[in-house]
Protein backbone atom coordinates (compact mmCIF):
# COMPACT_ATOMS: atom_id res chain seq x y z
CA UNK A 1 0.00 0.00 0.00
CA UNK A 2 1.92 3.04 -1.15
CA UNK A 3 1.45 6.60 1.15
CA UNK A 4 -1.74 8.07 -0.22
CA UNK A 5 -3.59 5.23 0.11
CA UNK A 6 -2.24 4.29 3.75
CA UNK A 7 -3.49 8.08 4.51
CA UNK A 8 -6.69 7.60 3.21
CA UNK A 9 -7.58 4.77 5.06
CA UNK A 10 -6.23 5.83 7.99
CA UNK A 11 -7.80 9.25 8.06
CA UNK A 12 -9.66 9.29 11.09
CA UNK A 13 -12.82 7.02 11.75
CA UNK A 14 -14.84 7.97 8.91
CA UNK A 15 -16.13 5.51 6.31
CA UNK A 16 -16.38 6.05 3.02
CA UNK A 17 -19.63 4.45 3.12
CA UNK A 18 -21.78 3.90 6.36
CA UNK A 19 -25.25 1.94 5.46
CA UNK A 20 -27.75 1.31 8.61
CA UNK A 21 -30.74 -0.36 8.75
CA UNK A 22 -31.21 0.12 4.85
CA UNK A 23 -34.84 -0.80 3.85
CA UNK A 24 -36.52 -0.61 0.36
CA UNK A 25 -39.93 -1.66 -0.58
CA UNK A 26 -41.36 -1.11 -4.11
CA UNK A 27 -44.84 -0.87 -4.48
CA UNK A 28 -46.00 0.12 -0.67
CA UNK A 29 -47.57 3.27 -1.09
CA UNK A 30 -49.99 1.34 -3.68
CA UNK A 31 -51.51 -0.20 -0.84
CA UNK A 32 -48.75 -3.44 0.52
CA UNK A 33 -50.93 -6.20 -1.51
CA UNK A 34 -48.21 -5.79 -4.69
CA UNK A 35 -45.31 -4.70 -2.34
CA UNK A 36 -41.56 -6.33 -2.76
CA UNK A 37 -39.02 -5.67 0.14
CA UNK A 38 -35.84 -5.79 -1.82
CA UNK A 39 -33.48 -4.67 1.34
CA UNK A 40 -34.41 -5.82 4.64
CA UNK A 41 -32.72 -3.61 6.73
CA UNK A 42 -29.02 -3.77 5.87
CA UNK A 43 -25.99 -2.47 7.39
CA UNK A 44 -22.82 -1.75 5.55
CA UNK A 45 -19.60 -0.10 6.25
CA UNK A 46 -17.14 0.72 3.30
CA UNK A 47 -13.79 1.64 4.38
CA UNK A 48 -12.06 4.55 2.99
CA UNK A 49 -9.31 3.47 0.53
CA UNK A 50 -10.45 -0.28 0.10
CA UNK A 51 -11.63 -2.11 -3.03
CA UNK A 52 -15.15 -3.30 -1.20
CA UNK A 53 -17.25 -6.33 -3.44
CA UNK A 54 -21.01 -6.49 -3.09
CA UNK A 55 -21.97 -9.80 -4.47
CA UNK A 56 -25.32 -11.72 -4.90
CA UNK A 57 -27.14 -13.72 -6.86
CA UNK A 58 -29.69 -12.03 -9.20
CA UNK A 59 -32.20 -10.34 -7.63
CA UNK A 60 -30.43 -10.16 -4.06
CA UNK A 61 -31.05 -6.23 -3.61
CA UNK A 62 -27.15 -5.29 -4.91
CA UNK A 63 -28.44 -2.51 -7.74
CA UNK A 64 -31.11 -1.68 -5.00
CA UNK A 65 -28.50 -0.56 -3.17
CA UNK A 66 -26.24 1.05 -5.13
CA UNK A 67 -29.05 3.30 -6.92
CA UNK A 68 -30.07 4.40 -3.29
CA UNK A 69 -26.05 5.49 -2.63
CA UNK A 70 -26.28 7.30 -6.26
CA UNK A 71 -29.86 9.13 -5.86
CA UNK A 72 -31.86 7.32 -8.08
CA UNK A 73 -34.10 5.41 -5.66
CA UNK A 74 -35.45 6.31 -2.39
CA UNK A 75 -34.59 4.10 0.36
CA UNK A 76 -37.85 3.24 2.42
CA UNK A 77 -36.48 3.39 5.62
CA UNK A 78 -32.58 3.75 7.24
CA UNK A 79 -29.75 6.06 7.21
CA UNK A 80 -26.98 6.15 4.73
CA UNK A 81 -24.06 8.43 5.11
CA UNK A 82 -21.52 8.95 1.87
CA UNK A 83 -18.22 10.37 2.18
CA UNK A 84 -19.50 12.06 5.67
CA UNK A 85 -22.34 13.87 3.47
CA UNK A 86 -25.90 12.08 4.90
CA UNK A 87 -27.58 11.23 1.44
CA UNK A 88 -31.03 12.66 3.28
CA UNK A 89 -29.63 16.51 4.77
CA UNK A 90 -26.97 17.06 1.93
CA UNK A 91 -27.90 15.09 -1.14
CA UNK A 92 -25.37 17.19 -3.47
CA UNK A 93 -22.56 16.88 -1.83
CA UNK A 94 -23.19 13.10 -1.08
CA UNK A 95 -24.37 12.57 -4.93
CA UNK A 96 -21.03 14.49 -5.68
CA UNK A 97 -18.78 11.99 -3.46
CA UNK A 98 -19.78 9.27 -5.62
CA UNK A 99 -18.69 8.23 -9.91
CA UNK A 100 -20.56 5.72 -10.61
CA UNK A 101 -20.34 3.31 -13.86
CA UNK A 102 -24.24 1.73 -14.58
CA UNK A 103 -24.24 -1.44 -16.09
CA UNK A 104 -26.40 -0.53 -18.85
CA UNK A 105 -24.01 0.90 -21.91
CA UNK A 106 -25.84 4.39 -21.56
CA UNK A 107 -23.67 6.41 -24.03
CA UNK A 108 -25.43 9.71 -26.18
CA UNK A 109 -25.18 8.67 -29.87
CA UNK A 110 -24.73 12.09 -31.09
CA UNK A 111 -21.72 13.25 -28.75
CA UNK A 112 -17.98 12.49 -29.32
CA UNK A 113 -15.92 10.74 -26.10
CA UNK A 114 -14.36 13.68 -25.31
CA UNK A 115 -17.62 15.96 -25.83
CA UNK A 116 -19.31 13.68 -23.63
CA UNK A 117 -16.79 14.11 -20.71
CA UNK A 118 -16.89 18.08 -21.50
CA UNK A 119 -20.46 17.97 -20.74
CA UNK A 120 -20.12 15.73 -17.23
CA UNK A 121 -17.60 17.97 -16.30
CA UNK A 122 -19.84 21.07 -16.93
CA UNK A 123 -23.02 18.97 -14.85
CA UNK A 124 -20.61 18.70 -12.08
CA UNK A 125 -19.61 22.59 -12.53
CA UNK A 126 -15.89 21.56 -12.78
CA UNK A 127 -13.87 25.11 -14.27
CA UNK A 128 -12.40 24.49 -17.40
CA UNK A 129 -8.70 24.86 -15.82
CA UNK A 130 -9.46 21.99 -13.77
CA UNK A 131 -10.58 19.34 -16.18
CA UNK A 132 -8.82 16.09 -17.35
CA UNK A 133 -10.50 15.21 -20.40
CA UNK A 134 -8.08 14.04 -22.79
CA UNK A 135 -5.75 12.42 -19.57
CA UNK A 136 -8.53 10.87 -18.51
CA UNK A 137 -9.41 9.52 -22.39
CA UNK A 138 -5.44 8.40 -22.91
CA UNK A 139 -5.50 6.57 -19.38
CA UNK A 140 -8.23 4.60 -20.39
CA UNK A 141 -7.54 4.04 -24.07
CA UNK A 142 -9.68 6.48 -25.68
CA UNK A 143 -7.53 9.39 -26.71
CA UNK A 144 -7.14 8.04 -30.37
CA UNK A 145 -11.05 7.97 -30.47
CA UNK A 146 -11.28 11.39 -28.84
CA UNK A 147 -13.27 12.73 -31.28
CA UNK A 148 -14.88 9.66 -32.83
CA UNK A 149 -19.07 9.37 -33.27
CA UNK A 150 -19.95 7.39 -29.95
CA UNK A 151 -21.48 5.25 -32.41
CA UNK A 152 -18.37 3.87 -34.00
CA UNK A 153 -17.24 2.52 -31.20
CA UNK A 154 -17.05 -1.02 -29.99
CA UNK A 155 -18.97 -2.33 -26.86
CA UNK A 156 -15.60 -2.55 -24.85
CA UNK A 157 -14.98 0.93 -25.92
CA UNK A 158 -18.11 2.39 -24.43
CA UNK A 159 -17.67 0.61 -21.50
CA UNK A 160 -14.38 2.68 -20.91
CA UNK A 161 -15.82 5.61 -21.88
CA UNK A 162 -18.70 5.16 -19.21
CA UNK A 163 -15.48 5.16 -16.48
CA UNK A 164 -14.05 8.10 -18.28
CA UNK A 165 -17.28 10.23 -17.46
CA UNK A 166 -17.69 8.98 -14.29
CA UNK A 167 -14.23 10.16 -13.32
CA UNK A 168 -13.98 13.57 -14.41
CA UNK A 169 -14.98 15.28 -11.21
CA UNK A 170 -12.65 13.47 -8.99
CA UNK A 171 -14.60 11.45 -6.80
CA UNK A 172 -12.97 10.13 -3.73
CA UNK A 173 -15.45 6.90 -4.39
CA UNK A 174 -15.69 4.83 -7.71
CA UNK A 175 -18.92 2.60 -8.06
CA UNK A 176 -18.02 -0.15 -10.69
CA UNK A 177 -21.43 -1.51 -11.87
CA UNK A 178 -21.14 -5.11 -13.58
CA UNK A 179 -17.88 -3.34 -15.53
CA UNK A 180 -16.96 -5.60 -17.31
CA UNK A 181 -19.79 -7.82 -18.40
CA UNK A 182 -19.62 -8.74 -22.20
CA UNK A 183 -16.22 -7.69 -22.58
CA UNK A 184 -13.06 -9.45 -23.68
CA UNK A 185 -10.12 -10.61 -21.45
CA UNK A 186 -7.71 -7.72 -23.00
CA UNK A 187 -9.63 -5.22 -21.61
CA UNK A 188 -11.11 -6.37 -18.56
CA UNK A 189 -7.09 -6.53 -17.56
CA UNK A 190 -6.69 -3.01 -18.52
CA UNK A 191 -9.26 -1.91 -16.92
CA UNK A 192 -8.83 -3.41 -13.04
CA UNK A 193 -5.39 -2.37 -14.04
CA UNK A 194 -6.15 1.01 -13.88
CA UNK A 195 -8.55 0.55 -11.15
CA UNK A 196 -5.89 -0.76 -9.13
CA UNK A 197 -3.59 2.59 -9.97
CA UNK A 198 -7.14 4.37 -8.92
CA UNK A 199 -7.05 2.82 -6.02
CA UNK A 200 -3.62 2.72 -4.75
CA UNK A 201 -3.84 6.97 -5.26
CA UNK A 202 -6.44 6.55 -2.87
CA UNK A 203 -9.78 6.11 -4.20
CA UNK A 204 -12.54 4.31 -2.83
CA UNK A 205 -14.09 1.45 -5.33
CA UNK A 206 -16.88 -0.47 -4.73
CA UNK A 207 -17.67 -3.80 -7.38
CA UNK A 208 -20.27 -5.46 -8.04
CA UNK A 209 -18.89 -8.40 -10.63
CA UNK A 210 -20.66 -11.79 -11.46
CA UNK A 211 -16.66 -12.97 -12.15
CA UNK A 212 -16.20 -14.22 -8.99
CA UNK A 213 -12.56 -14.88 -9.20
CA UNK A 214 -12.11 -11.04 -10.09
CA UNK A 215 -14.10 -9.74 -7.04
CA UNK A 216 -11.19 -12.47 -5.15
CA UNK A 217 -8.55 -11.12 -6.98
CA UNK A 218 -9.85 -7.47 -6.25
CA UNK A 219 -11.40 -6.92 -3.01
CA UNK A 220 -10.04 -6.33 -0.08
CA UNK A 221 -13.50 -6.85 1.83
CA UNK A 222 -16.25 -8.58 0.33
CA UNK A 223 -20.25 -8.09 0.93
CA UNK A 224 -23.14 -11.45 -0.20
CA UNK A 225 -26.40 -9.84 -0.37
CA UNK A 226 -29.19 -12.86 -0.32
CA UNK A 227 -32.68 -11.97 -0.55
CA UNK A 228 -32.10 -8.62 0.50
CA UNK A 229 -30.22 -9.76 3.62
CA UNK A 230 -26.98 -9.20 4.20
CA UNK A 231 -25.51 -13.10 4.28
CA UNK A 232 -22.12 -12.24 5.29
CA UNK A 233 -19.10 -9.51 5.29
CA UNK A 234 -15.87 -9.92 5.92
CA UNK A 235 -12.06 -9.58 4.43
CA UNK A 236 -11.68 -11.36 1.33
CA UNK A 237 -9.32 -13.84 3.53
CA UNK A 238 -11.48 -14.93 5.85
CA UNK A 239 -14.09 -15.40 4.49
CA UNK A 240 -12.56 -17.87 2.44
CA UNK A 241 -10.79 -19.35 5.86
CA UNK A 242 -14.56 -19.97 6.89
CA UNK A 243 -14.86 -22.80 4.75
CA UNK A 244 -13.34 -26.18 6.33
CA UNK A 245 -13.43 -27.89 3.01
CA UNK A 246 -9.91 -28.56 1.46
CA UNK A 247 -9.06 -31.29 -1.82
CA UNK A 248 -6.32 -33.03 -2.03
CA UNK A 249 -5.22 -33.82 -5.39
CA UNK A 250 -3.22 -36.79 -5.88
CA UNK A 251 -1.08 -38.40 -9.12
CA UNK A 252 -1.23 -41.68 -8.82
CA UNK A 253 2.64 -43.30 -10.36
CA UNK A 254 1.32 -45.43 -13.38
CA UNK A 255 -2.27 -46.60 -14.65
CA UNK A 256 -4.29 -47.77 -11.88
CA UNK A 257 -6.82 -50.14 -13.04
CA UNK A 258 -10.67 -50.18 -11.69
CA UNK A 259 -9.54 -52.53 -8.56
CA UNK A 260 -7.00 -50.12 -7.08
CA UNK A 261 -9.58 -47.67 -6.98
CA UNK A 262 -12.19 -49.48 -5.78
CA UNK A 263 -9.35 -50.33 -2.78
CA UNK A 264 -8.47 -46.73 -2.39
CA UNK A 265 -12.25 -45.79 -2.09
CA UNK A 266 -12.76 -48.99 0.28
CA UNK A 267 -9.69 -47.73 2.56
CA UNK A 268 -10.78 -43.46 2.74
CA UNK A 269 -12.08 -42.53 5.94
CA UNK A 270 -15.34 -41.75 6.73
CA UNK A 271 -16.44 -37.98 5.73
CA UNK A 272 -14.07 -38.20 2.79
CA UNK A 273 -15.20 -37.48 -0.43
CA UNK A 274 -13.48 -39.18 -3.86
CA UNK A 275 -13.82 -38.45 -7.47
CA UNK A 276 -11.46 -39.25 -10.13
CA UNK A 277 -10.83 -36.35 -12.79
CA UNK A 278 -10.31 -36.64 -16.31
CA UNK A 279 -6.85 -36.36 -16.14
CA UNK A 280 -6.71 -39.80 -14.01
CA UNK A 281 -6.04 -37.89 -10.69
CA UNK A 282 -7.90 -38.27 -7.47
CA UNK A 283 -9.42 -36.05 -6.09
CA UNK A 284 -10.07 -36.31 -2.42
CA UNK A 285 -12.53 -33.49 -0.48
CA UNK A 286 -12.57 -33.46 3.26
CA UNK A 287 -13.06 -31.21 6.01
CA UNK A 288 -10.29 -30.30 7.95
CA UNK A 289 -12.33 -31.29 11.41
CA UNK A 290 -13.08 -34.34 10.88
CA UNK A 291 -10.15 -35.74 8.09
CA UNK A 292 -6.38 -35.17 8.19
CA UNK A 293 -4.28 -35.37 5.30
CA UNK A 294 -2.33 -37.68 7.06
CA UNK A 295 -5.20 -40.90 6.92
CA UNK A 296 -5.52 -39.90 3.16
CA UNK A 297 -1.92 -40.36 2.84
CA UNK A 298 -2.62 -43.82 4.86
CA UNK A 299 -5.46 -44.71 2.61
CA UNK A 300 -2.92 -44.62 -0.23
CA UNK A 301 -0.35 -46.79 1.13
CA UNK A 302 -2.94 -49.53 2.52
CA UNK A 303 -4.20 -49.85 -1.12
CA UNK A 304 -1.31 -50.12 -2.65
CA UNK A 305 -1.63 -46.20 -4.27
CA UNK A 306 2.13 -44.92 -5.70
CA UNK A 307 1.98 -41.36 -5.72
CA UNK A 308 3.66 -39.45 -8.10
CA UNK A 309 2.39 -35.72 -7.58
CA UNK A 310 0.14 -34.31 -4.75
CA UNK A 311 -1.22 -30.77 -4.48
CA UNK A 312 -3.91 -29.37 -1.97
CA UNK A 313 -6.61 -27.26 -3.01
CA UNK A 314 -7.93 -24.51 -1.29
CA UNK A 315 -11.36 -23.13 -0.97
CA UNK A 316 -12.43 -20.53 -3.62
CA UNK A 317 -15.03 -17.63 -3.42
CA UNK A 318 -16.99 -19.16 -5.48
CA UNK A 319 -17.34 -22.16 -2.36
CA UNK A 320 -18.50 -19.33 -0.31
CA UNK A 321 -20.73 -17.93 -2.02
CA UNK A 322 -22.79 -21.48 -2.70
CA UNK A 323 -22.47 -21.85 0.74
CA UNK A 324 -24.15 -19.38 1.78
CA UNK A 325 -26.68 -18.95 -0.88
CA UNK A 326 -27.15 -22.27 -1.86
CA UNK A 327 -27.38 -20.33 -5.13
CA UNK A 328 -25.08 -20.71 -8.60
CA UNK A 329 -22.56 -17.96 -9.36
CA UNK A 330 -24.20 -14.40 -10.21
CA UNK A 331 -24.82 -13.93 -13.82
CA UNK A 332 -24.85 -11.22 -15.56
CA UNK A 333 -28.44 -9.41 -15.31
CA UNK A 334 -29.70 -6.88 -13.97
CA UNK A 335 -31.80 -6.26 -10.78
Amino acid sequence: MNEAKAATVEAGGEAAIRARGVRKVYGAASGGAGAKTALHGVDITVPRGSVYGLLGPNGAGKSSFINILAGLVMKTAGDVVVWGFDIDKDPRNARASLGVVPQELSIDPFLTPREALEAQAGLYGVPKARRRTDEILGALGLGDKADAGARTLSGGMKRRLLVAKALVHRPPILVLDEPTAGVDIELRRSLWAYVRELNQDGVTVILTTHYLEEAEAMCDRIAIIDQGRLAAEAPTGELLATLEQKTLVIRPDGAGGEALRAAFAAALPSGARLSWRETGAAAVTYRRRSVSPEAILAACRASGLAIADLTSEEPDLEDVFLTLTGAAAPQDAAE
